[in-house]
């Protein structure tokens, strides 16, 4: 699935943000990236979605060169970051029927879907409300659902649990489980907690000042 060889990412002339990354992640595999805050996990994820590529090394998805990757036609990834990305002004319903409407579903199509979903994610009393109103926890959650209306076929979690309380916690980590986890989808996620990292995910790769550890 993942195929990284040698990866290295400057952010200035003395400062590597990546420095010397050899990994690979099997398809199905689910993976933590452990470490501080600056210890290059965030940037790797970065890479991955082609939201960085300035760097050096080889890096391939699906055995494809990562910057000749097509999002939208050879592999569907998710990415879910520590800041989740919506519309602000707009509504929940609003949100999702974009997704839906992109992809030419009918208008009773998208009503029926969105209900569903709204239900399935415990959403469906804000189905109206403003996505600025809404709560971290409840943004991350309607990205799970937003992403579920989606094949993915990699999912990247970027340090969303810091600011989650256990009672929100173990709901996030439930979605995890029965939308990603059990399904076999590529799960990537990243966190400073080595419990979090056990807990969700099979291998953990640690990093330390931009570097995989040994």
């Amino acid at each position: 699935m993942i195929l990284i060889k040698n990866l290295c990412l400057k952010f200035t002339k003395e400062f590597y943000a990546l420095y010397g990354i050899n990994l690979e992640i099997k398809k199905g595999e689910s993976v933590s990236f452990l470490g501080e805050d600056n210890s290059g996990k965030t940037t790797l994820m970065r890479v991955l979605c082609k939201l960085e590529d300035d760097y050096s090394g080889e890096v391939y998805l699906k055995n494809i060169p990562l910057k000749k990757v097509d999002y939208s036609a050879d592999i569907d990834m998710g990415y879910i970051p520590a800041t989740p990305i919506f519309f602000e002004k707009k509504t929940v319903y609003q949100n999702l029927q974009y997704i839906l409407k992109v992809r030419k579903f009918s208008k009773r199509e998208i009503e029926e879907k969105i209900n569903k979903l709204l239900i399935e994610f415990n959403l469906e009393k804000f189905r109206d409300e403003k996505i600025k109103n809404l709560t971290l926890f409840e943004k991350y959650m309607l990205s799970f659902a937003r992403l579920s209306l989606r094949n993915v076929e990699l999912v990247l979690i970027d340090n969303i649990f810091e600011k989650l309380s256990q009672d929100e916690y173990e709901k996030v980590a439930e979605t995890i489980r029965k939308q990603f986890l059990q399904n076999k989808t590529t799960t990537i996620i990243a966190t400073t907690s080595s419990s979090i990292a056990k807990d969700l995910t099979k291998r953990t790769i640690r990093f330390k000042l931009g570097s995989i550890e040994e």
